[in-house]
């Protein structure tokens, strides 16, 4: 008997009847390692997932249980983060630098989380420095329980796609000239789901690059899920002769409106329902090209995909959709931003409106005022700031820190406002109050549009406007359906104010998503304590590293699947293959 049929039958006589309690365990198994492509006609290095660019997708449904074993076949450390996912209870599998170790080159490590309580689009992504500017990302969907109704009728299809600025130049390779004091200068096109522009423009694009096209059949509406995944750009995306129907951002229902074109930031998710409602002459472009960057770039910065209807008589033809008729108009962005507005009468993951927590009626417990200003030299490297601090990671990251009482690694005095000082470079971090009302009020003094995340929530964005803000500003806060969402866009000149409600204990990452300004040090952590649980324990596997490095236990360099995550394996014969096939390798 073939040893792979014996094994298999071996393991289902082992196993009780499967188990009808308990929510579902969905299981990932990938290699993370360079693959070859040429998105733009010039081969370079990329970093795929099990050899795809885009990586596969993660899909499930709220309150799965979600295990990725990830083997790192980079030549250097990397961590996946899970952007826009909350790690309820679970902030140690947050994947930046200060909740984990990265995993070592040739090791692998499991994450083992929960998608709690939580609907919608996100994507995951390589948080290691600059890593995402080489590929790395996928898409993330939670899907609705069948008992939750979705506020629209059921789309006929489910796409998604990734716009994202791109350069020719290999990560490491930006990394270096950050290091050495030089901006990035303007990227080299616009890839969606990493391929380059349909040749629209004999002139702009030239030929034999391969494009995507997008089937879909007559009649028929699909869901769109656009993730804005690039480097600093922020992208206007539009499909020709076609309306986009916003329903939802980032997990949170929107009220229904329809859109010739968004504005997508860096970072940022966004669902739309499409309906295939022409002719089909010809195809259609879908296009995401670059917003407020100087009119000599703006060809080479937009991405083309085709929209091919089944029926289709020919190539779609004719100039690309209109964009905003002005390049440098931030007014356009701000008003459309400030149109998305929450859809407080549908139910979200739960079976209850989303918009039954009234956050306009609770008291405020902290303000942070976040002042950002241009990159500048601190002790003669570029750095940026926030109030005039630059993040520098410590060696230690400060979930094990915390754990471990290990002193020096982090101070809880990060000020609440700029303080007029010579900018300085730090590891201060915030610190929140559990189940505190925190207002947030993002000041952009910076050139350009910034993109701001918080790990761990989803913040209620209350406020958008130009100058700067004051106690005034309060008063056109909308204390009603501000969206709920994970990543807010700010723009140069203007602030944006958002609150978020600290009931989820652990320390959490706030970030610039442009990738130059975070590898600069624009980012702080939240420290959030819950003192009526003072059991948080790490995973057993669990990397050391910095001053913890001689608690690490040797691991593999092989793949097996982690013992450190005992997820009832016996659950179900999709469990049982996982290990089966785990195994397998392991023998190999």
């Amino acid at each position: 008997m073939p040893l792979l049929l014996l094994l298999l039958l071996l393991l289902l006589a082992a196993s009780p009847a499967p188990a009808r309690a308990g929510d579902p365990y969905a299981y990932y198994d990938w290699e993370v390692s360079y693959v070859s492509a040429q998105p733009l006609g010039v081969k370079q290095k990329v970093i795929g997932i099990n050899g795809q660019f885009p990586g596969p997708p993660l899909n499930v449904t709220t309150n799965w249980n979600v295990v990725v074993n990830v083997r790192n076949a980079l030549d250097e450390p990397l961590l996946l983060t899970w952007n826009g996912v909350q790690q309820r209870k679970t902030a140690w599998q947050d994947g930046v630098l200060g909740t984990n170790c990265a995993i070592p080159a040739g090791w692998n490590w499991t994450y083992t989380f929960q998608v709690k309580d939580q609907v919608g689009s996100f994507f995951y992504f390589p948080s290691t420095p600059l890593h995402r500017a080489a590929g790395g990302y996928g898409a993330i969907t939670i899907n609705n329980r069948d008992v939750i109704p979705i506020p629209f009728g059921f789309p006929d299809g489910d796409i998604t796609l990734f716009i994202g600025d791109w350069y020719n130049r290999g990560h490491k390779e930006l990394r270096r000239a950050l290091d050495g004091g030089n901006l990035l200068g303007a990227p080299d096109g616009v890839l969606i789901n990493g391929l380059g522009p349909y040749q629209y423009n004999e002139s702009v694009v030239p030929p034999g690059i391969v494009y995507e096209r997008i089937n879909v059949e007559p009649g028929k509406t699909y869901r769109f899920r656009v993730h804005n995944v690039g480097v600093s750009t922020s992208l206007n995306f539009r499909i020709q002769n076609h309306n986009l129907l916003l329903v939802e951002t980032e997990g949170s229902y929107t009220s229904q409106q329809n859109y010739t074109n968004l504005d997508i930031h860096v970072g940022q998710s966004y669902s739309f329902l499409v309906t295939m409602d022409q002719n089909a002459s010809t195809d259609y472009y879908v296009v995401a090209s670059a917003r407020f960057v100087d009119a000599a770039v703006v060809d080479k910065l937009t991405g083309v995909a085709i929209l091919h209807y089944s029926n289709s008589q020919g190539p779609a033809s004719g100039p690309l959709p209109d964009p905003p008729n002005d390049q440098y108009d931030t007014a356009f962005s701000i008003n459309q931003a400030r149109s998305i507005r929450w859809n407080v009468t549908a139910s979200g993951a739960r079976p209850n409106p989303q918009g039954s927590f009234h956050y306009g009626d609770i008291t405020v417990t902290d303000v942070y005022l976040l002042q950002s200003r241009p990159p500048e030299l601190i002790d003669g490297k570029l750095r940026s700031t926030l109030n005039e601090i630059s993040y520098i990671a410590p060696s230690t990251p400060l979930v094990l820190a915390q754990l471990f009482n290990v002193p020096g690694v982090y101070k809880l005095d990060f000020p609440n406002h700029p303080m007029n000082r010579l900018p300085k470079v730090d590891t201060s971090i915030i610190n929140g109050t559990y189940k505190g009302f925190m207002e947030i009020i993002f000041q952009n003094n910076a050139t350009t549009v910034q993109s701001y995340h918080l790990d761990g929530y989803a913040f209620f964005v209350v406020g958008m406007d130009y100058g700067l803000w004051t106690e005034n500003s309060r008063g056109t806060y909308n204390k009603w359906d501000g969206v709920a969402r994970s990543t807010i866009q700010v723009f140069p000149g203007a602030w944006t104010a958002i609150l978020v409600f600290l009931d989820n204990a652990g320390i959490w990452n706030l970030r610039v998503q442009n990738l130059d300004t975070w590898y600069l040090g624009q980012e702080v952590y939240i420290n959030v304590v819950n003192p009526e649980d003072n059991g948080s324990t790490l995973p057993d596997n669990a990397i050391f590293c910095g001053a913890l490095s001689s608690l690490q236990k040797e691991q593999s360099h092989r793949f097996v699947y982690s013992e450190a995550s005992p997820v009832a394996p016996w659950r179900n014969t999709v469990s049982l293959l996982f290990l089966l096939a785990s195994f397998t390798i392991w023998l190999q």
